[in-house]
């Protein structure tokens, strides 16, 4: 009857405030057990478990064959790696698969099917398990000996779609791509017509002594747009222009154009494109999650108006406040936001809500969130009240970093002093003493902070907790090392006696020492405003780490399965005698640099080799593609060496600054307005990042995206 309706309009409308907070789609099934059913998908347990599932299935690449556990990557030293037996990796690949079956069958139960089919992620979803689940079974067959695994590649997808943040980034970036593609393919232009110029201009001529340039960098088309290539990378300037610019130096301002031209003009170029372009797709993205909060909010007070004990109103529909209460109070939301509600509720005078009051008491999702520190105890003793004045002010703080200041200068002077001499020339008293003295100021300094501020107003600062943690760790490690070796004393180095030589300890106490001088970061505004802009885009920015990770793994498994075991050593030589035979072999070879950890054998160094190419390091990779030359795959490594930099340092490095800027264009417009708020700290998100420029959805769109709901039926 009226209570079994009662209770159900009270569970959709907790399950559609929960929507909103998470910026969910609230195109569900709506019916008592599909509700059950939805917020058990969403708890904490299923989403860590699904999460810690993932984290598993991509973990497994470090550990099945070839498996990377092994001391280095070097193919001269590394002892053959342990193997996983066939069927261990296998199984436990068999239990992610069927918590990912669960996963897609409870999701596309709860849309329903008329939403199903118009999900192409869950569609990819299944088609993936299917591809992966097959390919298991082949393994099997063949008992775990296939050189080809499609699931391996196939692995990043599960991270991909269980974040709603990465997929609309990636949707993002895929919108970007038509603007982006004009400008490469402007440097496609640009890189074809400079090689057919270095062709034309460093041609062979018939006296082979003056033809260096030809030979090494331009002696077909290939590695002309090769050297080009890298050239724009700049990891190969000014090599590429030596053999021409000793010959003549005019050549030189052929080589000055094409840096010029390509990497500051057009590199840039791509930048603010990206910036520009990229920007906007990402605002409307944040638009579309707003109006998802929107819409989860009016759908609960629509449900919430159908309540029987509701009064009928023709003119306006309404939510009593004790049906909001209860709401509240079994809605998972976040403690801030419910009691900020909470008073509000309070406050008001008025047992019902209109639509718009309802909307207004939600907005307290879109603040910043603020976090005020505790009081400070309150002395009586005259004497403890001047203490806490002393060592509360800021000054006492200005005189901390001046004695960690001190403290780095002294380990300087010693380790300068050190430098050149032998461990047991070392007399290890004078560094010993002084970081015993500034190890007890820094434990005064913490109690006395304590004393005036409070143990609870102490933690809450994240800069206390640092300076704290850190303390308390250099006073353990200097007991420790007393207990082992005694005091320091003239003459101090005693032999190897416990888990760490002397040396290694007090390297240890001063390293922890420099990273303690991190203190000063928050005393100085405008540093602190640069490290806050980068922790938000550490914590807030997941979704392109993410995506960062899905293209690291697809490519490194690629690479396995492309180059593995290409990179072996000369002859049968020991280390020893390859070692000596160094100096005979060419200079800026693959064997000269010593390159041999840079290979393709393993999954964690494939993802070295990856990250040296992201970051402009292009001599590694094409020193790796020199040793490939005994393949006929060799010419076409290199496609898959350039379409991995386009992705990952051209691509991907272009969008991470375009963020970067916003955020921190951002943080400094509002700096001015938070400059008098010192004893507050602000956390922002992406979507608070835009909040400013965003527009609320009217009445009419809210109520016809409602009236479109597959499985909700309002009465008005």
């Amino acid at each position: 009857g009226a209570g079994a309706d009662n209770d159900l309009y009270i569970n959709q409308a907790i399950v559609f405030i929960e929507d909103a907070i998470q910026y969910r789609s609230i195109n569900h099934r709506v019916d008592s057990k599909s509700l059950w059913l939805y917020r058990w998908y969403y708890s904490r347990t299923c989403q860590w478990i699904l999460s810690l599932t993932i984290t598993v299935i991509l973990a497994l690449a470090f550990v099945e064959e070839p498996s990377s556990l092994t001391v280095t990557s070097d193919v001269r030293y590394r002892l053959p790696a342990w193997n996983p037996p066939c069927g261990l990796t296998e199984s436990i690949e068999l239990l992610c698969f069927l918590v990912f079956v669960v996963d897609v069958s409870v999701k596309s139960y709860l849309i329903g099917w008329k939403e199903f089919w118009k999900n192409k992620w869950l569609m990819a979803y299944i088609l993936t398990l299917i591809v992966s689940i097959a390919d298991w079974i082949v393994s099997l067959s063949f008992f775990c000996k296939e050189r080809v695994r499609i699931r391996r590649i196939l692995r990043p997808f599960f991270l991909l779609q269980n974040s709603s943040m990465m997929k609309k980034t990636l949707k993002s970036i895929n919108s970007t791509l038509p603007e982006m593609a004009s400008v490469l393919l402007l440097l496609a232009v640009h890189l074809s017509l400079f090689t057919m110029f270095a062709m034309l201009l460093f041609a062979r001529t018939k006296d082979n002594q003056q033809d260096k340039e030809w030979v090494v960098y331009f002696r077909n088309l290939p590695d002309s747009l090769t050297s080009l290539l890298v050239l724009l990378t700049t990891a190969n300037n000014p090599d590429v222009m030596i053999p021409a610019y000793s010959k003549n130096r005019a050549y030189s301002i052929f080589f000055i154009l094409f840096t010029v031209l390509g990497n500051l003009f057009l590199m840039n170029l791509l930048t603010a494109i990206i910036y520009n372009q990229f920007r906007g797709y990402l605002l409307k993205s944040v638009q579309s999650s707003l109006f998802r909060r929107r819409l989860g909010i009016r759908a609960a007070f629509e449900v919430l108006s159908s309540l029987k004990e509701t009064p009928a109103s023709a003119q306006q529909s309404c939510v009593s406040v004790g049906a909001l209460v209860q709401v509240l109070q079994k809605a998972e939301m976040d403690s801030r936001c419910k009691q900020a509600i909470m008073r509000s509720l309070k406050m008001c005078s008025c047992d019902q809500l209109s639509a718009a009051q309802f909307q207004k008491l939600f907005e307290e999702l879109d603040k910043d969130a603020i976090k005020q520190h505790p009081p400070s105890p309150e002395y009586q003793s005259h004497f403890m009240q001047k203490m806490q004045f002393a060592f509360g002010h800021p000054y006492f703080g200005y005189l901390g970093n001046v004695v960690a200041l001190a403290n780095i200068i002294s380990i300087c002077v010693v380790l300068v002093m050190d430098a050149d001499k032998q461990p047991s020339e070392r007399d290890d008293f004078f560094l010993g003493a002084i970081n015993c003295f500034f190890i007890l100021y820094y434990l005064l300094e913490m109690l006395l902070k304590i004393l005036a501020m409070g143990l609870k107003r102490y933690l809450s600062y994240p800069s206390n907790r640092f300076d704290g943690l850190l303390t308390v760790i250099l006073l353990i490690l200097e007991i420790a090392t007393f207990a082992v070796y005694g005091f320091p004393h003239p003459g101090w180095r005693p032999e190897f006696m416990g888990l760490l030589s002397l040396w290694d300890m007090v390297r240890l106490v001063n390293m922890l020492i420099v990273f303690r001088f991190l203190r000063i970061i928050p005393n100085m505004k405008f540093m602190a405003l640069v490290v806050t802009t980068l922790l938000d885009l550490v914590k807030n920015l997941r979704a392109f780490a993410g995506i960062l990770v899905v293209v690291f793994y697809a490519f490194a498994i690629t690479g396995i399965m492309l180059f593995k075991g290409a990179v072996v050593p000369l002859g049968n030589t020991s280390a020893a005698n390859t070692t000596h035979d160094n100096g005979t072999l060419q200079c800026g070879t693959y064997e000269q640099l010593e390159y041999w950890p840079n290979n393709f054998d393993d999954f964690a160094e494939k993802n070295v080799i990856s990250w040296c190419s992201a970051h402009f390091q292009a001599k590694v990779i094409y020193c790796v593609l020199y040793v490939l030359s005994v393949h006929l795959i060799c010419r076409w490594a290199k496609i898959y060496f350039v379409a991995w930099w386009l992705i990952s340092s051209v691509i991907w490095v272009n969008l991470f600054v375009a963020l970067l800027l916003e955020n921190f264009i951002h943080k400094w417009d509002r700096r001015c307005q938070r400059e008098s708020l010192s004893d507050i700290e602000y956390q922002r998100t992406v979507e608070l990042m835009f909040r400013d420029v965003l527009e609320e959805p009217t009445e009419e769109e809210l109520m016809e995206k409602l009236h479109q709901h597959p499985h909700l039926h309002l009465c008005r």
